[in-house]
């Protein structure tokens, strides 16, 4: 069992370094409306270049995935979809709180809570999104939303405009046996047997299914976005719901 943990990580482990994991990639997807998705996040670097995503939760809680943690991350920009247009939220990051589970992102836990320097401005082209207040029951072939700033293509340029795309629910069994072994507490939606899908980059990101965040964008199959090839794999964030809990109560007493 060992042995087949190592031989999954070897092919997990390029697209998710620090070079490749970043900008957020969208595949097969279109520009996001105008005030849609008025949650998302870019979390940026002290040269203000985008990172990674993530979406805000209340109005100084940001949720990201923990492999995205870096010493450079400094920003959280919130409220226009094309990062470089000016009319937005830039705030300082004040903290981050990885889950003390975390290791590596092939081994789960793959979730990190943002805490602003500030609160966000509600209602200035930014809001909240909800995540579920308890465990859930996705079914198979249930459409969700994925979406993010970056690539379109394995080889692509970055774009500034945020990209959605719709992409199907895929049951824990057929992902099991697809990947042949998974980290406990995910969610597998796109990227097997479909053209749609995240790519590396838009880590960190939110899985929307019936306007709850449900999922955070965590890896996929060795830096390939030619799908179909394995699932996509994501977060589950209810089975955080009494961890993010915690971090938000200790950080208002």
């Amino acid at each position: 069992m060992v042995t087949l943990y190592q031989n999954i990580l070897i092919f997990l482990q390029p697209p998710l370094t620090y070079q490749n994991s970043h900008g957020s990639d969208i595949i097969d997807g279109e520009k996001a409306p105008e005030n849609s998705m008025q949650y998302m996040a870019s979390v940026q670097d002290n040269e203000g270049e985008h990172v990674c995503g993530g979406f805000l939760i209340t109005e100084d809680f940001v949720v990201s995935a923990a492999h995205c943690d870096d010493s450079s991350l400094t920003y959280v920009v919130l409220g226009n979809h094309n990062l470089k247009n000016g009319n937005h939220q830039k705030i300082k990051i004040e903290n981050k709180i990885i889950h003390k589970n975390y290791q590596h992102v092939g081994l789960g836990n793959d979730i990190m809570l943002i805490k602003l320097s500030e609160k966000v401005q509600l209602g200035h082209g930014v809001r909240v999104i909800q995540i579920p207040p308890a465990e859930i029951n996705l079914k198979e072939n249930q459409v969700c939303q994925v979406a993010g700033w970056g690539k379109t293509k394995t080889e692509g340029e970055l774009v500034d405009e945020l990209m959605v795309a719709n992409v199907s629910v895929i049951t824990s069994k057929n992902c099991e046996d697809q990947w042949m072994i998974l980290p406990a507490n995910v969610i597998c939606a796109g990227g097997y047997k479909t053209t749609k899908g995240f790519c590396q980059g838009d880590s960190g990101g939110p899985l929307v299914c019936h306007g709850f965040a449900v999922g955070i964008v965590s890896f996929n199959y060795y830096n390939n976005c030619k799908y179909p090839s394995k699932p996509n794999v994501y977060t589950d964030i209810s089975k955080y719901r009494k961890w993010i809990d915690e971090v938000l109560r200790n950080f208002f007493e």
